[in-house]
Formats: structure tokens, sequence, C-alpha cells
């Protein structure tokens, strides 16, 4: 990417005036709501629970047989 100096500057204070409207909050209180999210949706996660073999899209269609 050939970009000036200049341009990099102002991408930099276009994305750090985004970031000032983001509201804050207390990681003590949000990272207790994610926790709980988590959890709640634990029974629905393939990375926990697995994925059924007629919905896995990576399973193998068939063999190979040499004979």
């Amino acid at each position: 990417q050939d970009m000036t100096e200049k341009e990099l500057l102002k991408m930099e204070l276009d994305q750090l005036k985004r970031e000032v409207k983001n509201e804050r909050q207390m990681v003590s209180k949000t990272g207790k709501e994610i926790k709980e999210y988590i959890e709640s949706m634990a029974g629905e996660d393939p990375l926990l629970k697995g994925v059924p073999e007629d919905k896995n899209p990576f399973k193998e269609k068939g063999g190979c047989t040499i004979s």
C-alpha cells in the first residue's frame, strides 16, 4: 500500500473518532454477561456438542476400494 504519512494519520484519526463514540462499560459487568451468554448457548455449540454425521459437510462421501 502506497499511502502517504498524511493519509495514514487521517485514517488513524477517523478510527479514533469512531472509537470515542463507543459506550464504555466496566469489565466486571460485561465479563459476567458474556460468561452467562456462553453458558446459556453451550448446548447449541457444535464445538462442544459435535456435528451430527448427516449434517457434517466435511464427512467423507464414499470410499475407494482397490481390488
